[in-house]
């Protein structure tokens, strides 16, 4: 029987999900290669034959997205499967008319069949965009359950950028595992926050493995979302964060719109700093478009530690790296306390930007006078660092989830912003999870 040879378009994290429960084990598929995109220095890399089983001895290659055409020509490729995340409806569809004009199908793998189901109650909470609030909406959610008894542990959506033969399993409960794993700046965001916290994080490539280690020691499963991607357990309770700040959005991207249509809970952030028109937007299309979903409205409050250090002086603002590149924001926390906290400059890092730091900021023209945090591996971070220290600027303001000052030698003075998902009225997160542990207990 000639085996569907398959292609999988991705970015390092939902590609290789999708392989491992959909293809690695089938044999009527004959999978020939990944194609990357979004994050740097991905391509060129193997899929390990430790993880890609015994119909890949020889593992899988990783060639760049530019080569689609090539591939689907010299390899005679039967289907093209889109498998990233937060990009635009057109540009899903644009990939899809890549695919169909060189002869292949083009397909996009739904929960029913990528979805891995625990012993455990599930709680995912995901977005219609990268940068809306999950990491807040996610610590706090962690903190309500574990005040209400339960022991709780959070998995992560996959970033995984080092040696895939290393990043299997990944199990964090200590600020020393981040530097064992060799974690880049973006795992450290994610992972850094809820270990302060007490909270153990799992993460890594083969989330089956993942999953039965991590509900042996856990009452309440929480998939803790990236990008905007989809949960890749099914989930017992979701909860999606949509971004007043980028009205419409929520109906505009892909997968972002299928979490939009599914959740059980939708949290409307950053309602203390949207325009009122904006937040009213969202709020017509979840009553148009998922009617039945609880609404939460929440800000989120910034807290700066040294505020003193800002008024009237030039600052440098670093911002989180993702929810400025692919998630098209020109601004976020750090930029927002600059302005309350009376900064006189918001200096432009661009003319001081080395290496593939400036070449972000040629590809993500959109961004302005402030620097995404971009660390995926050793050398980028120390071109961050070189731009940082490039920069004339009286203060650093470090508005990243980790604390770059811990990974970063940085000659001027910095303070730091938090923020924190504080719920406006009535339905609360803590009501939210309070009922759902009630109908847990029940069953």
């Amino acid at each position: 029987m000639k085996r569907t040879r398959i292609l999988i378009m991705g970015a390092a994290g939902r590609d290789f999900h999708n392989f491992n429960v959909v293809f690695r084990d089938d044999p009527q598929y004959e999978v020939v290669a990944f194609t990357a995109a979004q994050i740097p220095n991905i391509e060129g890399r193997r899929y390990p034959p430790e993880l890609a089983g015994e119909l890949y001895p020889e593992g899988l290659p990783i060639y760049p997205e530019e080569d689609l055409e090539r591939l689907i020509e010299e390899h005679e490729i039967d289907q093209v499967v889109f498998s990233y995340s937060d990009v635009s409806h057109e540009h899903v569809m644009h990939a899809a008319a890549r695919a169909l004009a060189h002869g292949a199908d083009f397909r996009v793998l739904g929960p029913r069949a990528t979805m891995l189901r625990a012993d455990r109650p599930v709680i995912s909470v995901c977005a219609v965009r990268t940068g809306c609030g999950k990491s807040p909406a996610s610590r706090k959610i962690a903190r309500l359950l574990r005040e209400m008894g339960c022991r709780v542990v959070v998995v992560r959506h996959p970033m995984p950028y080092g040696d895939l033969s290393q990043q299997v399993v990944q199990r964090f409960e200590t600020l020393e595992d981040l530097r064992r794993y060799k974690c880049t700046i973006e795992e450290m965001e994610e992972y850094e926050p809820h270990l302060r916290n007490g909270v153990i994080v799992y993460a890594g490539v083969d989330y089956e493995r993942i999953l039965r280690q991590a509900e042996a020691e856990a009452d309440i499963l929480l998939w803790d979302g990236g990008n905007n991607d989809l949960p890749f357990f099914v989930p017992d309770l979701e909860i999606v964060l949509v971004d007043p700040h980028r009205p419409g959005h929520e109906r505009g991207y892909f997968p972002g719109e299928v979490n939009f249509l599914r959740a059980d809970v939708l949290i409307i952030s950053k309602v203390n700093t949207a325009r009122p028109e904006d937040v009213e937007t969202v709020r017509r299309n979840i009553r148009a478009f998922n009617p039945t979903a609880m609404v939460i409205e929440a800000g989120l409050t910034i807290v700066v530690d040294a505020p003193e250090a800002i008024r009237d002086r030039r600052v440098l603002v670093v911002e989180d790296g993702p929810t400025l590149t692919h998630g098209e924001m020109s601004y976020g926390a750090g930029v927002l306390a600059a302005r309350q906290f009376g900064a006189r400059e918001l200096v432009d890092p661009r003319p001081y930007a080395v290496g593939s730091i400036r070449e972000t900021f040629a590809e993500y023209p959109h961004i302005g006078p402030l620097l995404p945090a971009m660390g995926y591996g050793l050398e980028q971070m120390r071109e961050l660092e070189e731009t940082i220290n490039r920069v004339p600027c009286d203060v650093v303001l470090v508005a990243t989830p980790v604390d770059l000052r811990r990974v970063l030698q940085m000659r001027h003075p910095t303070c730091r912003v938090a923020y924190e998902l504080e719920e406006v009225g009535s339905p609360t997160l803590h009501e939210v999870l309070r009922d759902f542990l009630a109908r847990m207990n029940r069953r």
